[in-house]
């Protein structure tokens, strides 16, 4: 792990929490979409934002 200062661990973490909530909400309006082509768009986005959580995890360590 490279050496971050608190402000940039805090705010690591801020981005990681954000990006959960962004799965999460997008899951949510998946679920409830009658749509199939807008259900997809938002089960791929929300994938997408799962990866890029998953990513910064990574680069804590």
């Amino acid at each position: 792990m490279n050496n971050l200062t608190e402000l940039e661990l805090e705010n690591l973490r801020h981005i990681i929490g954000g990006h959960s909530t962004i799965a999460n909400k997008l899951e949510s309006y998946a679920g409830n979409c009658s749509d199939p082509e807008l259900r997809a768009l938002l089960q791929r986005d929300a994938q997408s934002a799962l990866q890029s959580r998953q990513q910064l995890l990574n680069f804590l360590g």
